[in-house]
């Protein structure tokens, strides 16, 4: 009589997240990859395991922080590279899952909502395996200006079939929960807010440090000397309004801003406002080392936040962690943030103009003051370790 083969059952201890819709790690540029880069490195429950996808021009593996990264290549086709990307990405982890029954109720955690027309086919998978389906809802990718009619309506589309299959929505922000319970009451989506995190410490950049000396040569600035912005060039951050209004101003300083490349609406908005050459708007390359990044925004003599579609911005987080005098423009995401660590302005009432002279004649201790309150904004409510430490509570329920 032949021997029965019992097919054996593994389990790991381990909760196995994989996060995907970020560019992957280690971080470059971009709130998804900063955010993944500080979730890993803060890990502290040995009962976790993360896997990061990255978007490549190839399909490999390495470790980055702990966490298991693998590389999806995508191939260049224009916007819809993100979607397929997502789609991909999902594909290779539920498979990875699918070949290892020792993984036990995996989570497949999903950052912004690009494919929501195919997301009941993976969440029959998902459902099969045992395993949960999170979403980070992001903030309204449907109202960005650049988008035509017909995107704008896929994305708010995916954006509420997302939500319809989530187990749980992560939001970063409490507008962006509240929006997602009155937006979508009927799905009864479990929610919860977990805020984006931003890092207190100084730069390692000395004030003499070649790079940063380097760096204000080229701009022809010095310590102080200039109002800085940091984020894409794109329609719905009010370059524009930044830009005319500063022109607007007598203030000596420059304004700089830090971006990234858009030819077309930088050509846009100099033939109507003349400010590539004036002297007095400077558009920086993108500055990817860390610490110097850091080091410009702490001797910048103010920031300038213009971002107003939904969500927490992680580039206000940052100027709220390094720059002391921070004018944000007022709406409700952005003051659920800064509270009142922030000067103020609107697009129709209070000119940024205004503002700005009004913060040349500030006394040191006013700005000192706004700088403590900034700095207290962030201890308080979104430092990493906090934001990973939360995180790790959720992935482990």
């Amino acid at each position: 009589m032949g021997k029965i083969k019992i097919k054996k059952q593994y389990h790991t201890d381990k909760r196995q997240v994989f996060c995907i819709g970020s560019k992957g790690i280690p971080a470059e540029y971009g709130g998804f990859e900063t955010f993944m880069e500080n979730l890993t490195l803060c890990k502290k429950s040995e009962n976790l395991r993360y896997h990061v996808a990255a978007i490549a021009r190839e399909d490999s593996r390495y470790q980055y922080n702990g966490a298991k990264c693998y590389k999806v290549k995508v191939p260049e086709i224009g916007p819809a590279k993100a979607i397929v990307y997502d789609a991909k990405a999902l594909s290779r982890a539920i498979r990875y899952c699918e070949e290892r029954p020792a993984i036990d109720k995996p989570i497949f955690f999903i950052m912004a909502c690009r494919i929501g027309p195919m997301i009941a086919y993976y969440k029959k998978k998902i459902k099969k395996l045992g395993g949960l389906l999170y979403v980070n809802p992001d903030g309204h990718d449907w109202e960005r200006r650049k988008w035509s009619a017909p995107v704008r309506a896929y994305w708010k589309l995916s954006e509420r079939l997302m939500i319809k299959h989530a187990d749980k929505a992560i939001c970063d922000s409490k507008e962006i929960e509240k929006y997602i319970h009155r937006e979508y009451a009927k799905y009864n989506t479990d929610t919860t807010f977990i805020a984006y995190g931003a890092d207190l410490s100084r730069s390692t950049c000395a004030d003499n440090d070649p790079l940063f000396v380097e760096w204000l040569s080229e701009q022809e600035v010095s310590r102080y000397g200039y109002y800085l912005v940091v984020g894409r060039f794109v329609k719905e951050n009010n370059f524009d309004i930044i830009i005319r209004e500063f022109l607007k101003s007598s203030s000596d300083k420059k304004l700089i801003i830090i971006t990234t490349e858009n030819d077309k609406l930088l050509q846009e908005y100099d033939k109507e406002l003349h400010f590539l050459n004036s002297g007095r708007v400077i558009v920086a390359d993108p500055v990817y080392d860390k610490q110097l990044l850091k080091k410009i925004r702490e001797n910048a003599f103010a920031y300038m936040h213009g971002h107003e579609v939904g969500g927490t911005n992680p580039s206000l987080l940052e100027a709220l962690a390094s720059t002391d005098v921070n004018l944000v423009l007022d709406v409700k995401y952005n003051h659920e943030v800064a509270e009142d660590a922030a000067i103020y302005w609107d697009k129709d009432g209070r000119n940024l103009s205004d503002v700005i002279m009004s913060i040349e004649n500030m006394t040191d201790e006013d700005r000192s003051k706004y700088g403590n309150l900034a700095k207290k904004r962030i201890s308080d409510e979104y430092t990493w370790d906090s934001i990973s430490e939360k995180y790790e509570k959720v992935f482990l329920e």
